[in-house]
């Protein structure tokens, strides 16, 4: 370890899930990692909620379906009360209704279950500098099947919000709603991946959205961008 790496904070991270052998491995996984330090386990919802109030973990690991108060209840609460706390939902099956629910109650980020220990690692360090995650194919599969849940509609133009994106800014909002990377957007709008990062960070200050998952979404439910875009 670097003297640097001493320094850095280790990411506080509690893990809810109702399987004792799953946190059981998460554990594990997240122990072995110099900057992860596992603070608190939950096995229902309701504990997360309570043990997260107690414990202001950074990252929480956030089992959709759950006895009791399941995660989407939870992550809804925890959005209000906790907003400083990323929840990294993990599921089942990609195309999960239960997931999509999660991400409209404010999580940062989505995995499989049978995701790869690096890449929940990776998942991990993502969200809790402040960005979200997906796994791969999320955008458009997941989207597809929520359609049925969004409400489309026009923009309209006289949107305080909306009216307040720079031309710019709304060009890299399309994007964003298709589903492209800041890399890709760079190269669509020939811009910089770092300016590409300026105004996307603006544009979720002045929409007042928490990260790129909730941008998407809106993107769909305001018309912006539409299924098969």
């Amino acid at each position: 370890m670097t003297a640097d790496e001493a320094r850095r904070p280790r990411i506080r991270v509690l893990i809810a899930d109702d399987q004792d052998l799953v946190r059981y491995g998460m554990r594990l996984v997240l122990e072995a990692e110099d900057d992860i330090s596992v603070v608190g386990e939950a096995s229902d919802g309701s504990s997360a909620i309570s043990t997260a109030m107690r414990l202001a973990p950074d990252v929480i690991l956030m089992d959709v379906r759950m006895p009791g108060t399941n995660g989407i209840d939870a992550t809804r609460e925890l959005s209000t009360r906790l907003p400083g706390a990323r929840v990294l939902v993990l599921t089942t099956y990609d195309l999960d209704e239960y997931a999509f629910g999660a991400l409209r109650a404010g999580a940062a980020g989505f995995l499989l279950k049978n995701t790869r220990p690096a890449e929940l690692v990776a998942a991990i360090r993502t969200v809790a500098t402040g960005d979200a995650v997906t796994s791969p194919r999320l955008t458009s599969k997941l989207i597809e099947v929520a359609l049925p849940q969004l409400t489309p509609q026009s923009p309209d133009p006289q949107d305080d919000a909306l009216a307040a994106l720079t031309e710019r800014e709304q060009d890299v909002f399309v994007q964003v709603g298709r589903g492209l990377t800041n890399t890709e957007i760079a190269e669509v709008l020939h811009l910089s991946e770092s300016t590409v990062k300026a105004h996307f960070g603006r544009i979720l200050v002045k929409l007042d959205l928490p990260n790129r998952v909730q941008a998407v979404i809106l993107a769909y439910e305001l018309g912006i961008v539409r299924a098969g875009e």
